[in-house]
């Protein structure tokens, strides 16, 4: 599947720094971890900001990171 903007929410915010929530229904944890996957919400999120991703074969808190000229998705150690 494809990423829903309508399954991305905010969970809190401050000095800069967003907390988000990403639901992916059917989508794996490594299909939500290409690094194209959160193209259409790239206007929203920053370089930094954290998201707890709820997926069908478990759940990940990744980070928010550069690369070239994108974002993508990073895995916490």
């Amino acid at each position: 599947m494809a990423f829903r903007i309508r399954d991305l929410s905010v969970l809190a915010y401050a000095q800069g720094f967003t907390l988000w929530h990403y639901k992916s229904g059917a989508d794996a944890l490594d299909e939500v971890a290409e690094p194209d996957f959160f193209a259409d919400a790239a206007d929203m999120l920053a370089a930094g900001d954290m998201m707890l991703v709820s997926a069908c074969d478990g759940g990940r808190i990744v980070v928010i990171a550069p690369v070239g000229n994108r974002l993508t998705v990073t895995p916490l150690a």
